[in-house]
C-alpha cells in the first residue's frame, strides 16, 4: 500500500452518464444506494432516459425500501447518481451498468443514507488534509439451499479438516472465480487474488486499495457480481457472518491508512521517534488508539447482526481457530489482534463481518481514527491481548456502547435529519438506525443475506 489509487478516471466537462454508457453498449442502468442494513435498491433505467438520471435523480418510496427512517406518508427518497461510480456489468447482463447514488429528500442528502453519511465525514476530513484509503477483504461462502431450508457447502468435495488455500477447491470453483476475478479486471479495480479461505466452501477475492468512498462503492458492487454470478451457476454466495456453527466465519476486513494528497501519513518521517517500534507516525499511533479505545461502540456498525456475535463469540471451529478477536488488542504480523499492522504504510482492522455497511464501517473507524489523533490517545503496548476493552458479547452490548460514544454516534448524526422524515422518525431516529437488528430474527438475516 505505497500509493493511494485514484477514486476513478477524470471525467472531463462534457461527458455525461448517457456518453459513458452508450459508449460501453450499456442500454439499462441500476441506479442503485443501500439501506442502513446494507440491501441494495435500484431501479432499471433506460439509457435514453440517462440524462434525466442525471440531472433529476430518480424517485423512491423509502419506508417500501427497507431501514430508511420513512413511513408511508413522507416524500420520495431520491437516488442522484454519482458518475464517478459508474461501472458497466455487461459481463452480467449484456446492456446491464450501474452507478451509485447519493439520496436526497426534499433536495437535501438524507440522513438515512449510508453513503451520504461517509461521504460528508470524507469530505470534512479532507478540507482537514486528510484522507482514508481503505482495502477491503471480502469474504462468502458458497452454498446450496435445500427444500427444508438447509445450508449444505456447494463443492460436495470440499470436505477437508483445513481446507484453506487448497488448490484442489480452487480448481473446483474455477469457472465462479475467474469469472468474479474477470469482472473486476473489466471495471479496472486490479484484482490481485483469490483464495480457498479458512472454512469448506469459503472464498476470499482481493482488488486494489481506494479513497473510502470508491472503496465502500465497490464493495456493495462485488457482493452483487457475486451473489448473481454465483445464482448463474445454480449457487448461493451468502456474506452471513457465522452461516455454519463449526465453521470459520466470513470477516469484513479493512485496511486503512491515511494521506495527504500524494503524501503517506502514517510511514514515520525521517528522524521522528517510534514510540513502540511499528515505523508509525505520531498520527498513525493515535489514529490506532482511537480505533481501539472506541472498538466497543465501531462493532455495532462493523457487526451489525445478531448471527455476527455467533462468529466473534465462537472458542473453535472445525479448523482450530475463530480468526475473530474477543479483545481489542492490537500488534504486529498478527491475525489474532483487532487490529493487525502488516507494514508501516496501513493497520488492518479485523473486527468486521459480512453483515457490515461498507459505507457505515468506514465512517465509524475514520471518526474513531481521527478522534483518537485529535486528543493524542496512546494504543498501549502492542501484543497484550488483555490490555484493551473486551469487545461486545452481544448485539445488545455493542448497541449499549453506540449508545454511550459520543463520537461514534455523532457519525450518524452529521447529516440534517429534518429533511423528509415524519416527526415521529424523527424522534425515535436512534432506534431506527442502532435498534432495527433487535427486531429482525436470526432467520430473516439468514434470508437476506443469501436471498438478496
Amino acid at each position: 500500500m505505497s500509493v493511494p489509487l485514484k477514486s476513478a478516471p477524470a471525467l472531463s466537462a462534457t461527458q455525461s452518464l448517457a456518453s459513458l454508457a452508450k459508449a460501453d453498449g450499456v442500454r439499462f442502468l441500476l441506479a442503485t444506494f443501500t439501506t442502513l442494513t446494507g440491501k441494495p435498491c435500484a431501479k432499471l433505467v433506460p439509457v435514453e432516459a440517462a440524462d434525466a438520471l442525471e440531472g433529476e435523480g430518480v424517485g423512491f418510496a423509502g419506508y417500501a425500501a427497507g431501514a430508511m427512517g420513512q413511513q408511508p406518508r413522507d416524500p420520495d427518497v431520491v437516488a442522484i447518481p454519482d458518475l464517478s461510480s459508474y461501472v458497466p456489468l455487461t459481463f452480467v447482463r449484456p446492456g446491464l451498468g450501474m452507478v451509485h447514488c447519493d439520496p436526497y429528500v426534499e433536495g437535501r442528502p438524507y440522513a438515512f443514507a449510508p453513503r451520504v453519511i461517509l461521504r460528508t465525514l470524507a469530505e470534512k476530513a479532507a478540507a482537514q488534509g486528510t484522507g482514508l484509503v481503505s482495502g477491503a477483504e471480502v469474504e462468502y461462502f458458497l452454498v446450496q439451499r435445500g427444500a427444508d431450508g438447509t445450508l449444505t457447502t456447494a463443492d460436495r468435495l470440499d470436505d477437508a479438516a483445513q481446507p484453506c488455500y487448497d488448490a484442489r477447491g480452487l480448481t473446483r470453483m474455477y469457472e465462479h472465480l475467474t469469472a468474479v476475478s474477470d469482472a473486476m479486471v473489466q471495471l479496472g479495480w486490479g484484482p490481485y487474488a483469490s483464495d480457498h479461505e479458512d472454512g469448506n466452501g469459503q472464498f476470499e477475492q482481493n482488488f486494489h486499495h481506494a479513497d473510502a468512498l470508491t472503496t465502500a462503492d465497490r464493495v456493495v458492487t462485488l457482493r452483487y457480481i457475486v451473489q448473481v454470478l454465483a445464482e448463474q451457476r445454480g449457487m448461493t454466495a451468502t456474506f452471513m457472518p457465522k452461516p455454519f456453527t463449526d465453521r470459520t466465519g466470513s470477516g469484513l476486513h479493512l485496511h486503512l491508512s491515511l494521506w495527504d494528497g500524494e503524501r503517506a501519513l502514517f510511514p514515520a518521517g525521517d528522524g521522528e521517534q517510534d514510540a513502540y517500534g511499528m515505523g508509525f507516525s505520531a498520527q498513525a499511533y493515535g489514529f490506532t488508539a482511537g480505533l481501539l479505545a472506541h472498538a466497543p461502540a465501531l462493532h455495532a456498525l462493523i457487526a451489525p447482526t445478531v448471527n455476527s456475535y455467533k462468529r466473534t463469540g465462537a472458542t473453535t471451529t472445525a479448523s482450530g481457530a475463530t480468526w475473530a478477536p474477543r479483545t481489542a488488542s492490537w500488534g504486529g504480523n498478527d491475525r489474532t489482534h483487532f487490529l493487525r499492522v502488516p507494514d508501516t504504510h496501513r493497520v488492518e482492522l479485523r473486527g468486521g463481518d459480512g453483515s457490515a455497511s461498507s459505507y457505515l464501517a468506514a465512517a465509524g473507524a475514520l471518526a474513531a481514527g481521527l478522534d483518537g489523533i485529535a486528543r493524542a490517545l496512546e494504543p498501549g503496548e502492542p501484543g497484550v491481548t488483555n490490555g484493551g476493552p473486551r469487545l461486545p458479547r452481544t448485539l445488545l452490548d455493542a448497541v449499549h456502547a453506540l449508545e454511550g460514544d459520543d463520537v461514534v454516534r455523532g457519525v450518524l448524526d452529521l447529516v440534517d435529519a429534518s429533511a423528509g422524515v415524519s416527526d415521529y422518525y424523527a424522534e425515535l431516529k436512534r432506534e431506527e438506525f442502532y435498534s432495527w437488528h433487535n427486531t429482525v430474527s436470526p432467520w430473516e438475516i439468514d434470508r437476506y443475506l443469501t436471498a438478496v
